[in-house]
């Protein structure tokens, strides 16, 4: 039991990414018209440090939300404005402004205990989570599968930060195939805040003047299932197809589409393009067949067992097998 905490606490603390407010405001900028009379939930996040938090706080008029639930975990601050830890998580309510200084004050943010440690999978965070309208937050990538998993059992709304890889997950793919879960009006390169004992990578992290320690990464993307005006947007398709650019798949009947961009206008079979596709995706436009992590299970006879993998797709030029990254399979709407 003990070595089992101790790694749960390795993961969430390898998971520990505070959202820069920048990134915050950007994105939720293209769903105000979604929060107004609504109750958000931001049930990953520390009050102190999450921009979340601040963001809906400091917007609650302008959004006019009907109220903001956020909730803490063990050991993190009772006090909002100090730094002083105790073993205790919390859940704190805020309902807006009352004496009119556009400011949430201290006084005006209910600060509740609760009996466990805060995790968004205990019981007594689900009965916030009933309470929600909206979630809106950054969760801990390794736990990505079951939070999203918990948003569709219990039919919330929401707008959360993962890793774009996460598409290709088999809980998640198919809520994009079937048009309940899509990417929001963000994806690529982002940088977190991480916490003092966060361990150095030789790539992607650094500290600023302050001695602030900083991760980045290049594909991270906003999932949501609130509608946004990008979504409805058609890919402009300018190229023609020829058998010599677009090469059919040795062990899938579709042709290879490298880039979106280079998708054919005046082609109506099986297409296989590259996971940002869906950074562009119309559901009005294009329809979502599956993915070569389930597709592509057969591999071709005469594959050298060096080549071998997992499910692919594969273009065979010069006698060579190319084996490709995770392709998703799509048709156009005619």
């Amino acid at each position: 039991m003990a070595n089992r905490n101790l790694n749960a606490a390795k993961e969430a603390k390898k998971d520990e990414f505070y959202t820069q407010l920048e990134d915050i405001n950007n994105e939720l900028r293209h769903y105000r018209e979604h929060f107004r009379g609504k109750t958000v939930l931001c049930n990953c996040d520390d009050p102190r440090v999450s921009n979340f938090f601040t963001y809906f706080a400091y917007n609650f008029e302008f959004l006019g939300l009907k109220r903001l639930i956020t909730t803490c975990y063990k050991s993190q601050s009772m006090d909002l404005f100090s730094q002083n830890e105790c073993d205790q998580a919390i859940y704190l309510i805020y309902d807006g402004d009352r004496n009119g200084n556009n400011i949430p004050d201290a006084e005006e943010i209910g600060i509740h205990p609760l009996k466990g440690d805060g995790d968004f999978r205990s019981q007594e965070c689900i009965e916030l989570l009933k309470q929600a309208d909206i979630v809106v937050t950054n969760p801990p990538f390794s736990l990505f599968r079951e939070y999203v998993a918990q948003l569709m059992k219990y039919e919330k709304k929401f707008l959360i930060i993962g890793n774009q890889n996460a598409v290709c997950y088999k809980e998640v793919f198919p809520l994009i195939m079937q048009n309940k879960v899509w990417i929001g009006n963000y994806s690529g390169d982002m940088a977190f805040k991480v916490p003092e004992d966060y361990e150095p990578r030789e790539t992607r992290y650094w500290q600023d003047t302050t001695g602030q320690k900083w991760r980045s990464m290049g594909n991270i993307c906003w999932f949501t299932n609130l509608d946004i005006k990008k979504r409805h947007e058609d890919i402009i398709l300018y190229k023609h197809y020829n058998p010599d650019d677009y090469p059919q798949y040795i062990n899938y009947d579709a042709i290879e589409v490298g880039k979106t961009e280079l998708i054919p206008c005046d082609y109506n079979g099986l297409m296989g393009v590259p996971v940002t596709f869906l950074d562009k995706y119309n559901p009005d436009q294009f329809e979502i067949i599956g993915v070569s992590l389930v597709l592509g299970n057969k591999k071709p006879e005469d594959l050298p067992k060096s080549k071998q993998g997992g499910p692919a797709f594969y273009l065979k030029k010069n006698n060579e097998y190319k084996r490709l990254y995770n392709r998703i399979v799509i048709r156009r709407k005619i």
